[in-house]
């Protein structure tokens, strides 16, 4: 019954059937009716997706708060004037601008912010910008590899084997900026016609203001002890994780909203995309009770039998299959229940002992380290091929169909599945390189 319910759900999403989120409340619903989950069961599964669920709740209400500074109306138009009426700058611009807020921020919430900005540009230099929404969209994802907080699915991999943010700079963040960078050169072919725009812009653009300038130095201050704490809070006497960052973040975004009185709390938290949160849980309790059927655990002694212990093998198996899954399925639940299939594997070859199911298992051997890096870039940049691979491409699309111009799944393909391509064989390569070097 479990297997049927959750193939139910996937269908009902893949195929448009259902709203994802009715889809994922529906199948946790009747796999409660039927007894999938014990109370035991269900909490164990809440509490897996709780850090991912805290950071992207603590990331939404940091970005939200920025929204009444203005400071994204000032960066648009320093964005048109940056571009002097070239396309090509345009479309390079776009990454310098969307990669480094992706790297600490929701990818779905800065496209929601930086969307607007987005198709002003576009519309000032006359193009079309269909193209550099899902180019947005692609960008985000991509800079979600930059750091172990950019992209749930990777922080859930990393946080897992009990990776610190520092020791993911170290060893992660150069194939993080490898997928990001790998898209230049191919802009000139996927984008061409806006490549090749030349446009006179008028003379004066009107200068942009801080609205709240005091207001917009202490959100600004939030969102830096964010960042400093994401980067050093593991090493204070208190240890603060990722999720924790991210909630005291929150918290305080919302008492200088409270204090300073810009605008209501309540308004604040009714633009966090609940949504895509609750869908995210569903998907993570409907995951546990998929691994209570045993599938996974016959898959990792079959994997024993394919693979023997050729780790760097299983690593590009896993790229593939993450990658590949990721293009039609959420990653995170995906990633979720890949990562239980991969130590299930390890147990099996005997490369750590049987403890290491166990969720505080941290100490694992350093050569199955490019197993999960390949599930991060799999899991992160299979989302990129199409329109439902990931939530960023889905709010772009969204944006785009409310400003008249709807985002067809073959249009999107038209662009993430070369774009993809690429970047999976470039990371690929990455992780051979990784596991070559760590067996030196």
């Amino acid at each position: 019954m479990t297997l049927l319910v959750f193939a139910g759900v996937i269908m009902a999403i893949a195929f448009n059937i259902l709203d994802m989120t009715v889809a994922a409340l529906l199948g946790v619903s009747a796999m409660m009716v039927f007894g999938a989950f014990t109370q035991h069961e269900f909490m164990n599964a809440a509490q897996t997706a709780g850090g991912s669920i805290a950071l992207l709740f603590g990331g939404m209400v940091v970005a939200r708060t920025l929204v009444p500074t203005g400071i994204f109306e000032l960066v648009g138009t320093r964005f048109l004037r940056a571009t002097r009426g070239s396309g090509k700058r345009f479309l390079l611009g776009l990454i310098v601008l969307v990669a480094p807020l992706c790297a600490f921020l929701p990818n779905a919430t800065t496209v929601i912010l930086l969307a607007p900005i987005i198709i002003r540009v576009a519309r000032a230099l006359k193009v079309d910008f269909i193209g550099p929404l899902v180019l947005t969209a692609i960008i985000s994802n991509s800079a979600g590899l930059l750091t172990l907080v950019g992209d749930p699915a990777t922080f859930l991999v990393g946080s897992s084997i009990g990776m610190t943010f520092g020791q993911y700079l170290r060893r992660v963040s150069l194939g993080g900026l490898m997928a990001v960078l790998t898209l230049i050169p191919l802009l000139p072919l996927v984008m061409k016609d806006i490549w090749r725009v030349r446009e006179t812009l008028p003379a004066e653009i009107p200068q942009q203001r801080l609205e709240r300038p005091g207001f917009c130095l202490l959100a600004l201050l939030v969102l830096s002890a964010m960042i400093f704490l994401f980067l050093f809070g593991d090493r204070l006497p208190f240890q603060l994780v990722p999720p924790a960052v991210a909630i005291v973040g929150a918290s305080l975004a919302l008492l200088i909203i409270y204090s300073v009185k810009v605008e209501p709390v309540d308004r604040i938290l009714k633009d966090v995309d609940w949504k895509t949160l609750t869908f995210l849980t569903c998907m993570f309790l409907m995951v546990e009770a998929f691994t209570r059927t045993g599938i996974l655990h016959s898959l990792s002694k079959n994997m024993v039998a394919w693979f023997g212990k050729d780790v760097l093998l299983v690593g590009m198996v896993m790229l593939t299959g993450v990658g590949v899954a990721s293009t039609v399925l959420a990653n995170i639940p995906v990633v979720a229940a890949m990562l239980l299939l991969v130590k299930g594997y390890f147990v099996a070859a005997e490369l750590v002992p049987e403890m290491a199911l166990a969720p505080s298992f941290t100490d694992w051997p350093v050569q199955t380290l490019p197993v999960f890096v390949a599930m991060m870039f799999g899991g992160t940049l299979g989302g990129n091929a199409t329109l439902i691979g990931a939530s960023a491409n889905v709010v772009s699309a969204g944006i785009s169909a409310a400003h008249g111009r709807p985002i067809s799944f073959a249009t999107f393909a038209r662009y993430g599945v070369p774009l993809t391509l690429c970047q999976l064989i470039l990371s690929g390569c990455y992780v051979a390189i990784m596991h070559w070097m760590l067996g030196q």
